[in-house]
């Protein structure tokens, strides 16, 4: 967010600034602060804290800025707070902060946050969503006070909706999609807006037509229930008060959990609010797309008797914070869902034929680790905890956050470079044999998981005869700039007491060099020591190692041709790097008894590591006994190309 330039001070010859410039620069220097306070940005690089400073711990997100402040609007003896996902679809890193903000902030306050899953559209609703929603909660650190479902109030809002209708809130519809749009303005809304005939009809015969609805007398999109709110009030801009519908007949209305029984269903503008004051949640938080909708949500609530008007002494108190939107992918399930299934997309050409592309799946599954849904990231090895650090380094305001993923990834690597052991891995391997080495030389080396002791712990490594380096780390022919291994160049092995001299190589039908042969050396100049990467021949892992880069070559997908395809040639052929002959230390099979492959549930014990000069890995849940594979989590530097 650019701040405002502040003003230039008059040349010197001139006189000092009047009393309105100086008005006028101290608001811009105001306005900058407030900015400034809002902004909870976190740096990659952090001064060192005194130690008083050290001993200070950091305020809570919860304890200042947008949040408190919503708390002092509403400062309730007991906060309750939900939760509410639609069940349609796997959460994306968006919700990891609706997740953080609504459960956090009740924990904050000593108070409850409900998990109440919105199923009211039974056409889109399946049982996966349900089950993986719950478990990513739990793999967050959150235990739900209360699982809800809209679906358990479906008969006290039907006798709410006979209510408002006695009360003249509401009538039944017959006009169509296109008419009611007219009403509303037209495609822009900014034509005249007007009622229907049915605005007026008499209560008992919406009553009657109502329950007409309920009993199957007509099909989808044949009679709504609307709400009678301002729709032709020219003083009432807000699109969320033009007689919004509370109740529409669904085609495909069979439900998961209340079978048959209805026909009709309510909507999210009935439904949120009402659930809220069901359920006595005192702070209803939702994204700035609801900002809207909060003159109709206190309106319901009002004419229900449900909050007590322009006030927020009694019933929920709805208040909206800014997204966390991610460029470079995309979070939209509709589009997810095609990356996932795979699509047929339709271009007219000029001639006004039809041409039909069949786009075949992008990625694995909801879980593909180039997605970001909170499945997705918790697969890639991404930790819960920090994720959650990530949203609280962010902050909470009004704001749309918009973040690039290479900022996700800097916040990720410092949590785990405090937190992972290391391992030696090699993505391409050479053989090298060390032709001169003795059984001395051959034997078990003790190595810490982190030499800079911030991790504890240690394991062995074993040195033999012959040791795989990576193909990146060995050339043909030797350049004075290069500080790894080539023919005649001293380098060091990882903790090995010699370093070693390439002596010579030999290579495949296709040129590729398949062995190098070296010989122990010593250290000729102390300023060019380099040290590389080894993985022991006869006790080295084989596995799979996959390295990940941006889905989609483009830096906002979203703005992509969705309706005609395009979009799939701006895919990254390149997003999904496999190793499949990577090597890595027998340490691994250690750190695997230690941990366990199922990241589901509350704990989360996947087993990662930082291989050495390559990247933070970690083991993939579908890895079994004889086949280990590796997702790369983050690299271990910022790639300046991204």
């Amino acid at each position: 967010m650019a701040d405002a330039n502040p003003a230039e001070a008059p040349p010197a010859e001139e006189k000092g600034p009047s009393k309105r410039a100086l008005e006028k620069a101290a608001k811009k220097a105001a306005a900058k602060a407030k900015k400034a306070e809002h902004a909870l940005r976190p740096k990659e690089k952090e001064p060192k804290a005194t130690t008083s400073e050290a001993v200070k711990a950091p305020a809570s997100v919860f304890a200042e800025g947008w949040l408190k402040r919503v708390y002092e609007e509403k400062p309730a003896k007991e906060v309750r707070t939900r939760f509410p996902p639609e069940p349609n679809g796997f959460l994306h890193i968006g919700h990891c902060k609706a997740i953080a903000v609504n459960f956090g902030f009740a924990k904050h306050h000593n108070g409850i946050c409900f998990l109440r899953y919105d199923d009211t559209n039974p056409e889109k609703e399946e049982e996966k969503y349900f089950t993986s929603i719950l478990d990513i909660i739990k793999w967050l650190g959150f235990e739900p006070f209360q699982i809800t479902y809209s679906s358990d109030s479906f008969d006290r809002l039907y006798e709410l909706a006979e209510e408002l209708i006695r009360k003249d809130g509401a009538y039944v519809c017959h006009c169509s999609r296109e008419e009611v749009n007219r009403q509303r303005g037209g495609p822009d809304n900014r034509g005249k807006r007007y009622a229907c005939e049915h605005r007026t009809r008499p209560i008992d015969e919406s009553i009657t037509e109502f329950r007409a609805m309920r009993d199957g007398k007509y099909q989808a999109g044949e009679a709504y229930l609307r709400m009678k709110q301002s729709l032709t009030d020219e003083n009432e801009g807000n699109p969320q008060m033009w007689d919004l519908p509370a109740y529409r007949v669904v085609e495909k209305n069979h439900h998961h959990r209340t079978g048959d029984r209805w026909r009709i269903y309510p909507t999210y503008d009935f439904t949120h609010c009402l659930c809220d004051a069901f359920e006595g949640i005192t702070h209803s938080m939702c994204t700035t797309e609801f900002q809207q909708s909060r003159i109709s949500y206190d309106w319901l609530l009002e004419q229900l008797d449900m909050k007590t008007p322009k006030s927020e002494e009694r019933g929920p108190m709805q208040r909206e914070y800014g997204r966390l939107n991610v460029g470079g992918t995309i979070l939209s399930k509709r589009r997810i869902l095609m990356l996932v299934e795979g699509a047929t997309a339709e271009k007219k050409n000029a001639d006004g034929t039809i041409e039909k592309k069949v786009i075949p799946p992008s990625v694995r599954g909801w879980d593909d680790p180039r997605l970001y849904t909170l499945v997705a990231l918790r697969r890639r090895g991404i930790p819960a905890q920090a994720l959650l650090k990530f949203v609280e380094e962010l902050g909470v305001t009004d704001a749309l956050t918009e973040i690039q993923p290479p900022r996700l990834e800097s916040s990720i690597r410092k949590h785990l470079e405090r937190t992972v052991p290391r391992q030696m891995l090699i993505l391409e391997p050479i053989k090298v044999v060390i032709e001169d080495a003795t059984p001395e030389d051959e034997q078990e080396l003790t190595v810490p998981y982190d030499p800079k002791g911030t991790i504890t712990g240690e394991r062995t490594v074993k040195v033999g005869k012959e040791v795989y380096i990576d193909r990146a780390d060995f050339r043909e022919e030797d350049d004075p700039e290069y500080r790894r291994l080539a023919p005649n160049k001293v380098v060091g092995l990882y903790n090995v007491p010699f370093p070693i001299k390439a002596a010579s190589f030999s290579k495949d039908e296709t040129g590729r060099v398949t062995e190098v042969r070296a010989v122990k050396a010593a250290w000729t100049n102390e300023k060019t020591k380099t040290h590389i990467q080894w993985v022991d021949v006869a006790t080295g892992i084989h596995v799979t190692a996959r390295q990940y880069n941006s889905l989609f070559k483009s830096e906002s997908p979203n703005t992509l041709d969705w309706k005609t395809g395009g979009w799939a040639d701006d895919l990254n052929p390149e997003s999904e790097i496999t190793y499949e002959h990577a090597v890595i230390e027998k340490g691994l099979r250690d750190l695997i008894k230690q941990h366990t492959l199922n990241p589901s549930g509350s704990s989360d014990d996947l087993v990662r590591f930082q291989a050495l000069r390559v990247a933070y890995f970690c083991v993939d849940v579908d890895s079994t006994k004889d086949k280990i594979v590796l997702n790369q989590i983050v690299s271990l530097r910022e790639d300046k190309g991204k």
